[in-house]
């Protein structure tokens, strides 16, 4: 494990947001387990808390054991092959679950937009019915910031109530609208069967734990400035993005596992990160790579096909997860420093 990672898991482990007792001697569902946010938080748990059982749901074993090398001795972590589209069982207790198994490659949303709907809505179904037959006591739906399409301009922070407009019929919208419909679920089955369920609306999340093997536009932007070859954006970048590092994120999904309101919405975002996609390749360029990358633009004729999300100018809050006592620690530069620092110890062993 890298330094960084072991900072932090400290962090989460020491984090006051987190009301520890609850989750003592308790048993976790993880969907999504082989994702970033799923891997770091069967990571965290393993590493964080000593009484925990850890029930990681995976499609592709390889995969799985190849990600959780590190931990795949651990007792205290099971592994269960399921798609989570299809009805599984679990014969042990559950206590809690984090349900983050979803669609997230754009260009398979635009090509696939059934199956990401389905996976979405077939998913968290199972898992919501899993969660009332079994008495869990808390569960954590991972929304994402998509789901609050194109905002209003005007408005200068985007509050959990200021839902904006999708276009239904477009493809690329079954992730965000997917995101949607599977909060309206959740809400349902909170209402209806008092099921315990909360609803995390993520910012883009990264930070050490970030494969080197990623090709997300942060990713990209950091193997640019490592190599000092020029940060190539293929919009005119003048979306606004919100931003997370990982153990922030981590540590706000196990707050609201213990703090939050059953049927309640909330935004996970570090407010100071919010900028314009190239203002942030400006950032990389200058305060990464030293200078030595310079930002350019390569914009293709036929854009739609690479599953780029609309343009969105909003700057999200995160006040109401910050009333349960959260709040993020690291910022945009620092994001990089420790996402590029983790690469390179795991480059070293």
């Amino acid at each position: 494990m890298t330094e960084c990672l072991i900072q932090d898991f400290t962090y989460i482990k020491n984090n006051p947001s987190i009301d520890w007792e609850k989750l003592n001697n308790a048993s976790f569902l993880i969907t999504g387990s082989t994702g970033l946010v799923g891997s770091m938080t069967v990571k965290a748990l393993l590493n964080c808390r000593e009484n925990t059982t850890v029930y990681a749901l995976v499609r592709n074993i390889k995969k799985a054991e190849a990600i959780f090398a590190e931990e795949i001795n651990n007792p205290r972590l099971k592994f269960v092959v399921a798609d989570v589209t299809d009805r599984f069982e679990i014969r042990d207790s559950i206590d809690y679950i984090i349900h983050g198994a979803s669609v997230t490659a754009s260009k398979y949303m635009v090509s696939n937009p059934v199956e990401t709907l389905m996976t979405a809505i077939k998913g968290t179904t199972n898992i919501l019915e899993f969660a009332k037959c079994h008495n869990v006591k808390s569960i954590v739906y991972l929304s994402s910031m998509e789901a609050y399409g194109v905002t209003d301009s005007k408005k200068d922070l985007i509050t959990e109530k200021d839902l904006g407009y999708i276009d239904i019929l477009n493809p690329r919208s079954s992730y965000s609208e997917g995101k949607r419909i599977c909060e309206c679920i959740c809400a349902a089955y909170s209402s209806q069967h008092n099921t315990p369920v909360k609803i995390a609306r993520l910012a883009q999340t990264f930070g050490a734990g970030v494969p080197e093997s990623d090709t997300r536009v942060f990713a990209q932007f950091a193997k640019s400035a490592i190599n000092g070859e020029n940060i190539v954006l293929h919009t005119k970048g003048e979306s606004f993005g919100n931003y997370c590092y990982t153990a922030d994120v981590i540590s706000a999904l196990f707050c609201l596992l213990t703090r939050g309101e059953n049927g309640q919405a909330y935004t996970v975002v570090n407010e100071e990160t919010t900028m314009r996609i190239k203002d942030m390749a400006s950032l990389v360029a200058k305060e990464i790579s030293n200078g030595k990358s310079q930002v350019e633009f390569d914009i293709p004729e036929n854009s739609a096909v690479l599953g780029y999300a609309p343009d969105s100018t909003m700057h999200l809050t995160s006040q109401k997860l910050r009333n349960l006592g959260w709040s993020p620690s690291y910022g945009l530069k620092e994001m990089y420093q420790r996402m590029i620092a983790d690469w390179q110890e795991n480059s070293m062993n």
